[in-house]
């Protein structure tokens, strides 16, 4: 990159080293000498959380990447893409680390959330629409996770077993079109390794295909703290060691090139690439201009999440009109995610957002108090979530959250805090003088009863509540890195307490395993939890059934929490969990209707799924969720979204499941069969729900579909709105090559909104990257003949139109 070459000239072997590596958890560290200014860097999947990774500043909060591309939609992902933009620019920061851009191999996988779909044509296309969208505004997008990082059982040591062909026609083939489609100014190599060799170290991968075969001119920086090694990495392909200030390179690196282990040119191409984003995103050269942008809590961005939460929601069935429900309708809201909706997934995808609207906030505000009956869930946590809702509060204040005080091993105050959220980050980015040694936190609680009380983290901890005394230890089993941060342990118990009584914990801080498997003392999450005793399932479902019984119509809403659908940790099942699914079945045999809304990101099990009127895919709405499920439910906003990955209606009925290494090594033996392809081949049986279904609110016919030629065949059809209503169609189409041994894949879409009783003639493009297979003589065409397949899913076929 020769217009870097006069800078990189000004700087010693040291000064170019000591740019490669972070300056903290998420900045680059500036260099005066060539004007280079500090970059920042974000997490940013579903918000702009900024530069700290827990209680940092106010942002907002999206829906989750799959609800978002559930609208199979360029417009809305470039719309996404300029929205976190302005919440970028709003923080000065330079590089939004994401989209993730991973596919849904296992429906286990617990990271799925944040990840578009199970097909790389789709994922490819939404990541391109969201990057252009960043980056049109000068902010970088960062493609993650290069690459075969589907699921997270022991993703920091995991050996991914792919091969070259089920490698670049699946699991790279999205990272090729947002690069070349949309020019991606970075990437994130994963932890996990790949045939053998560290992601971060990954010759074949980042040199010879993304450096070499597609040119890219990016940067590929690690995830954090991912490398292991200093030779193999730089001379890897990776480019940037996150984060800093520590880590393997430094002088280590300065010694290797010194020793001819690496070139020092390959130092200099890193570091151009380097200077390149800090070029484009405004950390080098003229300095960016930022203006004033909406506030998360603005009435501009709060129509604008609930816009998009709500097209993204699916319809997966409809009987007999129940949906969209009357105005004029009684309704028993029913179930916890009614009342505590789940927004958002965890790990480095969360935020702290102004607020999240429930659904029973939500149902409520649109149709009045006295239309809408409220009953709350079965339990269905296996790890209790922290104090929320205003259950406790500040002693001092009376502000909902807790108290925090962490000390040193002298008992000397290093830091006070006010946690709204009841949990606080200790020792990770926050600017301690010296190590914690205990952590202390206090809230009273406004609600008095049997409660079940406890706290989070790992420590030996003290705990008094008003008469009640408890000590324990808690740690981690070592099953994940980062488990302390993304997955701590809790412990709880259930007391009788009064209005007012203060919850003060002591945790005297545990080394714990932390990244890249240090042992270091006073790092971690702390919290405490405090919430009203459970009651009996069976007492729950009694009350269910009388408030569905008295209803014009009852809408029951389960879901998973951010125990399944989280970073780090896998699904075991994707039954719901507790008793949900004895609550729908005992409702709908008491209601009128029933109506239940799934408040999850990813496939669940819906053994009612036939006894019910109507189901509605919400996903994780983000913080105007409660809003969002409302106007879709009302059809203020039709739900139009199609689903981004196949349904399956039991357990292990996929043709990828299992997630779990043998000998440290997973291998993709389904090759290029996952999801909705394997399932069209027979190597797994009919799914409840295929990749494409969704329903909206209109029926349609097809008509007159005939092929077009081009680069690559594409067709044109004319679709009718049968129903009602104006709505929105998304018109699939699929290619079944001629050849026995190649999967059935989707080729292209397009959609229409259409008046009720009007016509439209749509044309519908296909990608000449789907007429390719990889052999090893390199990529070669799909022969001719074959069938092009036009449908709303594999399981609603409209036309099947033969090639010459």
């Amino acid at each position: 990159m020769p217009e870097h070459d006069e800078l990189i000239r000004k700087l010693d072997l040291p000064a170019k080293v000591a740019l490669l590596t972070g300056a903290t958890t998420f900045t680059l560290a500036p260099e005066p000498a060539i004007g280079l200014r500090e970059l920042r860097l974000s997490d940013g999947p579903t918000g702009v959380r900024g530069l700290r990774f827990h209680g940092g500043a106010t942002v907002s909060l999206f829906p989750n990447a799959t609800l978002l591309a559930a609208a199979w939609s360029d417009a809305t992902a470039y719309e996404v893409g300029t929205l976190l933009a302005e919440e970028a620019m709003a923080q000065r920061i330079h590089v939004v680390l994401g989209p993730t851009i991973n596919l849904h191999r296992s429906p286990l996988g617990g990271r799925l959330f944040e990840q578009y779909s199970e097909d790389p044509l789709l994922t490819g296309r939404i990541a391109a629409a969201y990057v252009r969208g960043l980056q049109d505004r000068g902010v970088a997008a960062c493609l993650k996770h290069l690459v075969a990082n589907e699921s997270e059982t022991d993703r920091n040591t995991v050996d991914a077993v792919i091969d070259e062909a089920t490698l670049r026609e699946l699991y790279l083939l999205p990272f090729e079109i947002a690069t070349s489609d949309a020019g991606a100014w970075s990437i994130m190599a994963a932890y996990n390794d790949v045939n053998g060799q560290a992601a971060t170290e990954q010759v074949h991968v980042n040199n010879e295909i993304v450096k070499g075969e597609w040119g890219y001119p990016g940067l590929i920086m690690s995830d954090w703290f991912a490398t292991k090694t200093v030779a193999p990495a730089a001379n890897g392909g990776l480019d940037l060691v996150m984060p800093g200030p520590g880590g393997p390179w430094g002088d280590a690196l300065v010694e290797a090139v010194r020793a001819g282990e690496v070139d020092e040119s390959t130092v200099d191409d890193h570091l151009a690439r380097l200077l390149r984003l800090a070029g484009l995103t405004g950390a080098l050269g003229d300095e960016k201009e930022y203006g004033t942008y909406p506030a998360p809590d603005s009435a501009e961005r709060r129509e604008q999440l609930t816009r998009l939460a709500a097209q993204g929601m699916t319809v997966l069935t409809n009987e007999a009109g129940a949906l969209p429900l009357a105005e004029e309708q009684t309704v028993a809201l029913i179930g916890r995610h009614a009342v505590q909706t789940v927004s958002m997934g965890g790990g480095s995808a969360t935020v702290r957002p102004p607020h999240q609207v429930s659904l029973a906030e939500g149902l409520t505000e649109r149709l009045g108090a006295d239309r809408v009956t409220l009953v709350d869930g079965v339990p269905m946590r296996s790890r209790p979530a922290p104090a929320r809702d205003g259950f406790l509060v500040h002693p001092e204040t009376g502000e909902p959250g807790v108290a925090v005080t962490v000390l040193d091993a002298d008992g000397t105050v290093l830091a006070t805090r006010h946690e709204p959220d009841a949990t606080s980050m200790v020792g990770l980015d926050d600017d301690l003088p010296r190590p914690a040694a205990s952590v202390r936190l206090r809230g009273t609680i406004t609600r008095g009863g049997p409660v079940q009380l406890g706290t989070i983290g790992v420590g030996s901890w003290s705990v008094t509540a008003g008469s009640h005394t408890f000590a324990y230890d808690l740690s981690v089993t070592g099953g994940n890195m980062g488990e302390e941060i993304l997955s701590p342990p809790n412990h709880t118990e259930v007391v009788e307490v009064t209005d007012g009584t203060l919850i003060d914990a002591t945790a005297t801080l545990a080394e714990g395993r932390g990244p890249a498997g240090q042992l270091f003392t006073g790092v971690g999450l702390f919290g405490l939890i405090a919430q009203a005793a459970e009651r009996d399932a069976g007492d729950v479902i009694d009350d269910a059934v009388r408030a569905a019984a008295a209803a014009d119509v009852a809408v029951v809403v389960v879901g998973l929490t951010e125990e399944q659908e989280t970073e780090s940790v896998d699904k075991t099942t994707l039954h719901l969990p507790g008793a949900q699914d004895a609550l729908v079945e005992a409702v709908a045999g008491a209601a009128r209707r029933t109506i239940v809304v799934v408040n999850a990101a990813t496939p669940v099990v819906m053994p009612w799924r036939l006894r019910v009127d109507g189901i509605l895919w919400a996903g994780l709405p983000g913080q105007e969720g409660g809003h969002a499920v409302a106007a879709a439910l009302l059809g203020d906003i039709e739900p139009a979204g199609r689903l981004v990955t196949t349904f399956p209606d039991e357990d292990g009925k996929t043709p990828a499941w299992n997630v779990t290494p043998n000998g440290g090594k997973l291998e993709y033996t389904e090759g290029t069969y996952i999801g909705y392809r394997g399932h069209y081949a027979g190597h797994a049986p009919t799914p409840a729900f295929w990749l494409g279904h969704g329903l909206g609110y209109a029926t349609w016919e097809y008509a007159d579909a005939r092929v077009v030629t081009g680069d690559s065949p594409g067709v044109t059809v004319t679709i009718a709105n049968t129903g009602t209503r104006i709505s929105r169609e998304v018109v699939q189409v699929y290619f079944r090559p001629a050849e026995r041994d190649e999967p059935i894949r989707l080729v292209g879409w397009a959609a229409a909104t259409v008046a009720a009783g009007e016509s439209a003639r749509v044309v519908v493009g296909t990608d000449r990257r789907m007429w390719r297979r990889w052999s090893s003589d390199g990529w070669e065409t799909l022969g001719a003949g074959g069938e092009l397949i036009i449908a709303r899913g594999l399981g609603d076929i409209r036309a099947t139109l033969p090639l010459g």
